[in-house]
């Protein structure tokens, strides 16, 4: 979900697991065991050196979205089309703003509520923890301080970033009581 700077109007995006957990992975500044291919490629990027600017959401067809990384490297800037789910993977990594066009807004945003009470005329919730993830999150707060530092181990080596998230976030809050 993209937010407009200093607006209400979000933009839904559907991306798949692997880009959802390269994104998180990012956010969460953790450092997997090896790259990841949005890692590489930015490792790539930067050894001739290219940097990336910014991220463009250029057009909507048919629900889908089309995106451009605009780079540039010494002698020229260029507009590289992306999949939509691998562009914000490369921003967050980059730091760089992704943007878009207000025809893309105007059709495919949502309004949220405007926390000052005037009501949107399209509203959407936030996420909501399922049963499922609140039996791993009760299993989480029922292993010992020792037994999550493994598990973290274990499963950052299985590359399963999205559950290594939990557990990290589970042994920072025992660390601050």
């Amino acid at each position: 979900m993209l937010g407009e700077v200093n607006g209400l109007r979000r933009l839904p995006i559907v991306i798949g697991g692997f880009e959802a957990q390269a994104i998180a992975v990012a956010l969460e500044k953790m450092q997997p065991s090896r790259p990841l291919t949005h890692d590489l490629m930015k490792n790539f990027m930067n050894a001739f050196s290219v940097d990336l600017h910014e991220v463009i959401i250029s057009n909507l067809q048919e629900g889908i979205f089309y995106s451009k990384l605009v780079c540039s490297n010494n002698d020229d800037t260029i507009e590289i089309d992306s999949r939509t789910s691998d562009a914000p993977a490369l921003a967050v990594r980059f730091g760089c703003p992704i943007y878009t066009y207000e025809n893309i807004l105007n059709s495919a945003g949502i309004l949220l509520d405007d926390p000052a009470g005037k009501k949107a005329t399209k509203t959407t919730t936030g996420p909501t923890i399922s049963e499922h993830e609140k039996g791993v999150e009760d299993d989480l707060k029922a292993m010992s301080l020792e037994d999550l530092n493994q598990l973290l181990q274990d499963v950052l080596e299985q590359e399963d970033y999205i559950r290594a998230i939990a557990i990290r976030d589970e042994i920072n809050t025992r660390r601050s009581k």
